[in-house]
């Protein structure tokens, strides 16, 4: 939510004059200068007609950017309290966000920001204050919570063991459940796994594919340890072998214990009788997978 104060930003303001001209130039967005909160260095990005990718369209959309975070730790993280601004001509006042949520940042996630800030008809229109002459003040406070280092210890596996398990799902067309679950199996280590399957799909895929997932019984994972797994996912073609197959490579943890492909095979090709997916109203879906090795945290 928003409040009023008479008292710019203590850590940055950013003054942009003749603000149409940005949109009519199509420039996306505008970078200030850099600016040290907290003991590093920030700047402040301003969208005038939105950012599109973070579906800002309509808005003006604003953005803190830590600056140069090669010049941090490896395992760097930061955690800061962010509030932005936008100076009211009529009021003489910043309205500014006060949201207490700390915001994380590391070596993937370097910006954070709120892609509709405030709405093009409000900020445009005169008679809200937000622009004097085409002339505005945006603001960013940047209060640095705690900063840690991490860091992790790879052990990879020198004999771990492929493991295979094949599902037979009988009866597809009558499936009338979100989700159905294989049976629990044992494999690399004493680690147990279940295949998830949504016949009619989940999220982006649902209505369009048939969603697969392997998912690690969390009861076996050993605290502070994630697993890093190299797994194929397949529905197998029972007439000529032409199998439809997914690849990924990826870490199970206590907070990531599921992972698979929402669009892993869409609903006309499996039900395709020329495809081999569906036979006899029975889908047979596999996966291999291989244990290569285990990520701790550093003890030293």
């Amino acid at each position: 939510f928003f409040i009023g104060r008479k008292a710019p930003p203590s850590h940055y303001t950013f003054k942009i004059q003749s603000f149409s001209l940005l949109s009519k130039a199509s420039i996306e967005k505008c970078v200030s200068e850099e600016f040290e909160a907290g003991g590093h260095k920030w700047s402040l990005s301003i969208y005038p007609t939105g950012n599109l990718k973070g579906n800002g369209q309509g808005h003006v959309s604003i953005y803190l950017t830590l600056v140069d975070p090669t010049s941090l730790p490896n395992d760097w993280e930061l955690n800061a309290i962010i509030n932005f601004s936008a100076y009211n001509y009529n009021d003489d006042e910043y309205v500014t966000t006060q949201d207490a949520t700390v915001r994380r940042f590391h070596v993937m996630k370097t910006e954070w920001g709120i892609s509709k800030f405030i709405s093009l008809e409000t900020f445009l229109d005169p008679s809200n204050g937000y622009l004097n002459d085409d002339d505005c003040v945006f603001g960013a406070e940047v209060f640095i919570i705690k900063t840690t280092n991490k860091g992790d210890c790879l052990s990879m596996i020198q004999e771990s063991s492929k493991v295979s398990h094949s599902w037979k799902f009988s009866k597809f067309s009558s499936a009338n459940l979100d989700k159905y679950e294989s049976e629990s199996f044992v494999g690399g280590g004493d680690y147990k796994w279940k295949l998830l399957l949504y016949p009619n799909g989940v999220v982006e895929g649902k209505g369009v594919c048939v969603s697969l997932f392997l998912a690690l019984d969390a009861s076996t994972l050993p605290a502070n340890t994630k697993l890093v797994v190299d797994c194929t996912l397949r529905a197998k073609d029972q007439i000529s072998g032409q199998n439809a197959q997914r690849k990924f490579n990826r870490k199970f943890s206590s907070s990531n214990l599921v992972w698979g492909s929402r669009l892993f095979l869409t609903l006309t090709k499996l039900k395709n009788p020329n495809n081999g997916f569906l036979v006899e109203d029975t889908c047979i879906f596999e996966v291999e997978f291989l244990v290569v090795g285990l990520l701790t945290p550093r003890s030293d």
